[in-house]
């Protein structure tokens, strides 16, 4: 079955995004020729599950040829009706259906690039499968946190951390479904 894999950087104190949006913050670890093993996650996945917020930001400062390469399904989740573009889809319904039935059909793994609103109904419903998560070292002290209240306990598998010469420090982790 196919797995729903988070990849994200945060703040060293949780926080995906400065207040209004902003992920200039990511700009400090930035390095010439680094991707932190983006591209080998990329090659694993043909499906993409982002939040309107942050779709809406990567078209304005990278383009939409990021996430549309016309070799994966994007699906938007968003709360206003907009007419799919391609492979670019854009969903109102609820994201447990969604990924019930992506889960379900054939393919690669799944992509989830956040927002955070997105990560934690994942979360909520248990549908996150990896995490990938790339510590940035910074102390904001506010903004849009990464992991919200209000969702269940959820055991984790520590797989492995890396580091690299900028100070971002990556962890990943697979959800261990079977207890303590």
């Amino acid at each position: 079955m196919r797995k729903i894999k988070l990849f994200i950087a945060t703040s060293l104190d949780g926080f995906i995004a400065q207040p209004n949006d902003d992920l200039s913050f990511l700009k400090l670890v930035e390095k010439e020729g680094e991707d932190y093993g983006y591209a080998a996650f990329t090659s694993n996945i043909d499906t993409i599950i982002i939040g309107r917020k942050t779709y809406d930001y990567v078209v304005k400062e990278i383009g939409a040829s990021h996430y549309d390469n016309g070799e994966r399904d994007v699906y938007v989740i968003t709360r206003t009706k907009r007419p799919d573009n391609g492979r670019i889809k854009f969903y109102t319904g609820n994201i447990k259906d969604l990924v019930t039935k992506i889960k379900s059909e054939a393919g690669k793994d799944i992509y989830c690039d956040g927002g955070a609103e997105v990560v934690n109904e994942l979360l909520k419903n248990d549908l996150i499968d990896e995490l990938t998560i790339s510590i940035v070292p910074i102390l904001l002290g506010n903004g849009t946190r990464l992991f919200k209240e209000g969702r269940p306990e959820q055991l984790l598998e520590f797989v492995n951390a890396k580091t690299f010469e900028t100070g971002l420090t990556q962890l990943y982790y697979k959800r261990n479904r079977s207890g303590f």
